[in-house]
């Protein structure tokens, strides 16, 4: 039924340009410039100034192309682009999380881009990550920044204990207590966050649902398995004690990057706050590593990241003025300024030049991507993490036994699609 009410909106859409983003209220002139609009999402103090000035740039080179720039807060944009795009009108073009991208898709708000010009260099792309950008056979995403999980370290703390980088769970165990007993700090600190415990998921060959069997995993036994050795790290020497507080990913990041604590899990968003520490003010002490793997020998992390995605309801004229400016923002020379100015990793290998990875923190994430593993092509998949960010932090704090936190997920999991099996 949505998927039709998509349709009557997007037809909708083309006949009230006048509220439209993309349509004649955007300032076009008849002789004049096209004028469309991008919805930026990323940080807007230390991100939009990078995204502001490409935006120039572009101008500069298409005299025939205006953009408008509106930087909208990352955790509003999802809920604001679902009213535009089903309402009145979207941005011509929106900086979408990965994670959105089927759900859009789905209810017909994205323009697939397969043989455009904003995909014109396809081939450049890393695959997992065009993989990522499809929904039922179709394109509707060009990778414009990607990230992924990773072990990161303090090298000084590591190389004091006598030790190098863990390779499975238990060896880190082994490592936060060698960590603590010869430096005095802790060596772990896990967080309670269900991103964040997708990897111990992986580890152990499963996740929180098979999509391909449209069945519910996040009870089954791999999984309590997964949740069990994350569920350990939490307690036992030099393994910080579970933070559960509203503040808790604040109080995990500033330990580390102070030297409180010798190892988190974490991803390439937080490169630039991870010099702005005491412990990185030599950059080269920053370690990083493919998070440890499970029981099954191999290591995993979530793939994540923003695509550029252009708004199927805009007219011909902007869609095409769309297309030309994609395609410019996701260049390999783009790419490596945004690398470059904010220490994101580009999606495409010609983006990583000898002065981006120059740069220790890009560099190490870029030997980790190989473990990123790509979110199934489910609208619903994102989502799913919420109920396990309710039930999760109750089970590492002791409030809720292991069994109790996964069968209430997976009930609150099994409303979210209702077609699975469990």
């Amino acid at each position: 039924m949505r998927r039709g009410i998509a349709a009557t909106a997007l037809m909708a859409s083309l006949a009230l340009a006048a509220t439209a983003c993309g349509g004649s209220d955007s300032g076009d002139k008849a002789d004049g410039p096209v004028t469309i609009t991008w919805w930026d999402t990323s940080n807007a103090t230390n991100e939009a100034p990078t995204y502001q000035a490409l935006v120039k740039q572009f101008e500069a080179a298409n005299k025939d192309v205006k953009v408008k720039y509106v930087n909208v807060p990352f955790d509003q944009a999802q809920n604001k682009f679902d009213t535009a795009a089903g309402a009145t009108g979207a941005p011509d073009v929106l900086r979408s999380e990965v994670g959105w991208t089927p759900a859009f898709a789905k209810k017909g708000y994205f323009l697939p881009l397969d043989g455009t010009e904003a995909l014109a260099d396809q081939a450049k792309f890393q695959p997992n990550l065009i993989k990522q950008a499809q929904y039922d056979g179709k394109t509707y995403g060009v990778p414009l920044v990607t990230d992924t999980l990773a072990l990161v370290y303090n090298k000084a703390l590591f190389a004091k204990a006598g030790i190098e980088a863990p390779k499975t769970w238990d060896d880190l165990k082994t490592a936060a207590a060698t960590i603590k007993s010869k430096t005095g700090v802790d060596g772990y600190w896990g967080s309670t966050q269900a991103y964040y415990a997708q990897s111990f998921l992986y580890g152990e060959g499963t996740d929180t649902v098979d999509a391909a069997a449209k069945k519910i995993t996040v009870d089954s036994a791999a999984a309590k398995k997964a949740y069990g050795t994350w569920q350990g790290l939490f307690s036992g020497k030099g393994l910080h004690k579970a933070d559960t507080t509203a503040d808790a990913y604040a109080h995990i990041q500033d330990a580390f990057v102070n030297g409180k604590v010798a190892a988190i899990v974490q991803g390439p968003w937080e490169i630039t706050n991870f010099y702005k520490g005491s412990a990185f003010k030599d950059k080269a002490n920053l370690g990083i590593a493919t998070v440890p793997a499970g029981s099954t020998g191999k290591a995993g992390a979530p793939t994540g990241g923003h695509n550029l995605s252009v708004y199927a309801g805009s007219d011909a004229k902007h869609q095409k003025a769309a297309l030309k400016f994609v395609n410019f923002m996701a260049s390999a020379k783009s790419q490596s300024q945004i690398a470059l100015k904010n220490s994101t990793l580009p999606t495409r290998d010609d983006a990583y030049t000898a002065e981006v990875k120059a740069d220790p923190g890009i560099a190490g994430f870029q030997t980790v991507l190989p473990a990123a593993q790509p979110r199934p092509a489910l609208p619903e998949y994102s989502s799913l993490w919420t109920p396990l960010d309710t039930e999760l932090p109750k089970i590492a704090g002791g409030k809720e036994s292991l069994d109790k936190g996964l069968s209430n997920a997976e009930l609150a999991i099994a409303k979210l699609v209702p077609d699975f099996s469990k």
